[in-house]
């Protein structure tokens, strides 16, 4: 009886502990164990699909931040076949994508690539829960976040309307210029107003060089420096690059690019050059497998792809279009070409992939294996209007000039061809607000896997200046929008009949588009517009899902409140819409820089003094201003030292009055002088300071640093801070007969090198110069570009080196003591 009760107890939980015994094998220890998180750390959130409430199995939480989904319900939803392994990894395929994730593990890989999770999948009770976020976007889908409503949305990307053909081609940008006229008028009387400014303040913006405003110092772990870039992760081209024991060294006046061995210094020397033909090499990118030079090249149309021809067309010539047709000479278009070597063997780096894409070069990024390309073709109009009959006539491929249409972009990727693709009308997208007589053609790939090609995608539309996260990249594009003014009235408040209609105003607005990064691929997302324009890169930044924006509205020498220029921050969410904003900072004023670091924001305004304000963005929906301060001068750029500190660079500046005379009455005007470097503190944010402070040189001095943020080493680690610079010193009087600085005469090029901490400030530790004592004498008043102008410092272990295009000079990094050099060719 016994044996039977023992018997029939044991079938009945037997079940249960073969279950038991299986999730112990299959499922990590510790994902059992306290695999429910504690409900003060679930928070229920609930989930929008397509605008519906999504049904799932059970209900959905946010635990630290994330939103956790029951696995089978998103995989359901989203239309993917779910898989369970038995070496204990999840996996989920959808056409082409496959994700791979595992119980308890932060780590998560997409189509091979690895990912890190913010958390880990789990079991709550008898379900496994998955990050919400990281399963849509790995399907292309767009997910967003409603902070009021704990909802998260999840929609397909926006799409864009296509080009389709050549008559909707031309009847897009009919209907755009039909405005074009008046705006470039527009346009070009504010340029007239800016270029009175420049005359007071002799500044100019920093051009498009091109988010967790990451501090992208030299490296911390490495034992030698890396690009100064915008975004941790995120790197940008340069034209020098070293990794660790070679440099790599653009000559833009040669057209060559030079590897140096660099490390020990006593065994430095050139091992290889790479000259160029028919091609300027301008930036590159350097891993330890590839090198990658990027620059500017021209093709002949008759070297591009012809135009496909219907067989009845070719077979019954039409003779009345025969006697339209003309000889047209042949014609070029510039081209950004990439050319991708293996440098496996430093002394014969081997070509093994060339990249070309129709327009000039705008800008890149490198993420990992993967890189991004973005460049700006004009659509020739005199061409697309009146040479009517290009694509519809016979083609003749033996007449040079002919054998193209020259109204299409094109690209080609040595991986996959020799021969140029053009790229069709039905496959060339257009913004529907912002159609431009501009193609702008996002391309990118992964370097690793040469067999799949590069991904090129074309918008009818242009890019400016360019900003890259980790996981999305972003092009802000100026766009010109009309103004609606009151007409003209009399003093009795009417209007007579001439002056109802008066000539149309223009304010130029930023348009942002939102591409995702995904291993090679830049997809279109969404488009946001803001209002005002961008100063560069710096102007933007991405935080938690969030695109915070700086701009600035109006004109700085506008006397009406509705004129005057003011500045501004914008916040977007995931889908570019707008969710908290800043405005009417400084009236009067201009954006020289700005930085986003985490939450906060810093940001730069000048028109006489130097106001540097600090914002709080931890709140999307109610940015505000914590604290500000107003001191002479102005930083063109902001870096960060800590979490607490940044350094500003910039120029001094000086008020003074100017005499009017013949009825002119005086005024007053700030004029810049020397370089000025400020260490900022920003601890009790409600008051910064200035804390310590450095200017170099008199009324002329510039440093590259001033508008390329790539022109700085700086290692906080290292105690480290350098920059190549110009001075221009004044002697005797400091003014003009009219009250104005006076310009200084050149005094000296080359890197100026300090020690920075936060106890002694700047300490000027020392100046390399490439320049000889024959150079000096030969300067005279000025000095110009020049091969021994000091353009790059870099570090190698214990050794700085200063590059400039004929000289690589090395000097210990400790005592600045010269410790040989290297003339190039």
């Amino acid at each position: 009886m016994k044996n039977f009760k023992e018997e029939c107890t044991l079938k009945k939980w037997l079940p249960a502990l073969l279950i038991a015994v299986l999730l112990v094998t299959f499922f990590p220890r510790t994902a059992i164990t306290g695999t429910s998180a504690s409900n003060e750390n679930e928070l229920a959130v609930n989930i929008s699909l397509f605008g519906e409430p999504m049904k799932v199995e059970r209900p959905p939480i946010l635990v630290d931040g994330v939103t956790l989904v029951p696995l089978r319900s998103i995989a359901e939803a989203l239309g993917a076949e779910l898989k369970w392994h038995p070496d204990q990894t999840i996996e989920m395929k959808q056409g082409t994508t496959r994700v791979q994730l595992a119980i308890g593990s932060l780590s998560a890989q997409k189509n091979g690539q690895l990912f890190t999770l913010e958390t880990a999948p789990r079991l709550v009770g008898s379900y496994t829960m998955v990050p919400a976020r990281f399963i849509s976007e790995s399907f292309d889908m767009l997910v967003t976040w409603d902070r009021a409503t704990y909802t998260v949305n999840i929609n397909h990307l926006q799409a864009l309307p296509t080009v389709g053909s050549l008559d909707n081609l031309r009847a897009l940008l009919e209907k755009a210029q039909g405005t074009q006229s008046a705006i470039y008028a527009f346009a070009t009387k504010a340029d007239r107003a800016i270029s009175v400014q420049e005359e007071v303040t002799n500044k100019s913006a920093a051009p498009s060089a091109s988010g967790a405003a990451a501090q992208s110092e030299a490296k911390a772990t490495a034992d030698y420096s890396s690009t100064n870039t915008q975004v941790a992760g995120v790197d940008e081209a340069d034209i020098v690059k070293t990794d660790g024991t070679y440099i790599y060294h653009v000559n833009r006046e040669q057209q060559n690019v030079l590897i140096s061995k660099a490390y020990p210094s006593t065994e430095m020397k050139l091992v290889s050059t790479l000259d160029y033909k028919d091609f300027n090499p301008n930036e590159l990118y350097v891993d330890d497998k590839h090198l990658i030079v990027i620059g500017n090249a021209n093709q002949r149309y008759d070297h591009l792809p012809a135009p496909s021809v219907s067989s009845s067309t070719a077979a019954e010539p039409n003779t009345a279009l025969e006697k339209k047709r003309m000889i047209y000479p042949v014609y070029s278009r510039q081209t950004v070409k990439a050319y991708m070597y293996d440098i496996a063997d430093k002394a014969n780096p081997k070509l093994v992939r060339d990249l070309e894409l129709d327009g000039s070069y705008v800008s890149s990024r490198k993420i990992g294996s993967s890189l991004y390309l973005i460049a700006n073709q004009y659509v020739d109009m005199y061409h697309l209007m009146k040479q009517n009959d290009l694509e519809s006539a016979p083609v003749d491929q033996g007449q040079q000039g002919q054998g193209a249409n020259p109204n299409v972009p094109f690209y080609k990727d040595s991986a996959i061809s020799q021969d140029f693709q053009t790229i069709d009308y039905k496959n060339i997208y257009y913004f529907p607000d912002s159609v431009a007589s501009n193609y702008m053609l996002v391309a990118g790939l992964d370097l690793n896997k040469i067999e799949q090609g590069m991904n090129v995608s074309a918008y009818l539309g242009s890019g400016h200046n360019v900003y890259a996260s980790n996981q999305n990249l972003f092009v802000a594009v100026t766009k010109y929008a009309p103004v609606q003014r009151e007409p003209l009235t009399d003093k009795d408040g009417s209007a007579p009949a001439d002056r109802k209609l008066i000539y149309p105003t223009y304010e130029p607005n930023t348009s942002v588009f939102k591409f995702k990064l995904d291993q090679g691929a830049a997809k279109y997302v969404a488009q946001g517009e803001v209002p005002g324009t961008v100063l560069n890169q710096f102007s933007m930044d991405e935080n938690d899902g969030h695109l915070r924006i700086a701009t600035t509205r109006g004109n700085m020498w506008a006397t009406g409140e509705k004129d005057i220029s003011k500045n501004n921050v914008y916040i977007l969410n995931e889908a570019m819409q707008q969710t908290g904003k800043l405005e009417d900072i400084a009236p009067g004023e201009r954006i020289y820089s700005a930085r986003f670091m985490g939450s906060r924001a810093y940001m730069v305004t000048f028109k006489n003094v130097d106001p540097l304000f600090v914002l709080d963005l931890s709140n999307p929906s109610a940015p505000k201003i914590l604290g500000a301060l107003k001191i002479p001068g102005y930083s063109d750029y902001l870096h960060p030292y800590d979490e607490n500190h940044l350094i500003g660079f910039g120029k001094e500046t000086i008020e003074t009055t100017l005499k009017g005379g013949q009825g002119v009455p005086d005024r007053t005007a700030a004029f810049y002088l020397g370089m000025k470097v400020s260490l900022f503190d920003v601890t009790d944010v409600s008051r910064p300071v200035e804390k310590f402070k450095e200017v170099i040189g008199d009324r002329g001095t510039e440093s590259e640093l001033l508008h390329n943020h790539k022109a700085l080493l700086f290692s906080r680690e290292n105690n480290l801070l350098a920059f190549p610079v110009r001075v221009m010193e004044v002697e005797g009087n400091k003014t003009d007969l009219n009250g104005m600085p006076a310009y200084g005469q050149f005094s000296y090029q080359g890197a100026y090198v300090y020690n920075l901490d936060l106890q002694n400030g700047f300490n000027l530790k020392g100046k390399i110069t490439h320049m000889t004592e024959e150079d000096r004498l030969k300067s005279g008043n000025n000095w110009f570009d020049s091969k021994r102008n000091v353009e790059r410092i870099l570090y190698i272990k214990d050794t700085l080196y200063t590059l400039s295009p004929g000289m690589i000079k090395t000097n210990d990094m400790l005592t600045l003591k010269e410790k040989g050099s290297l003339l190039l060719p």
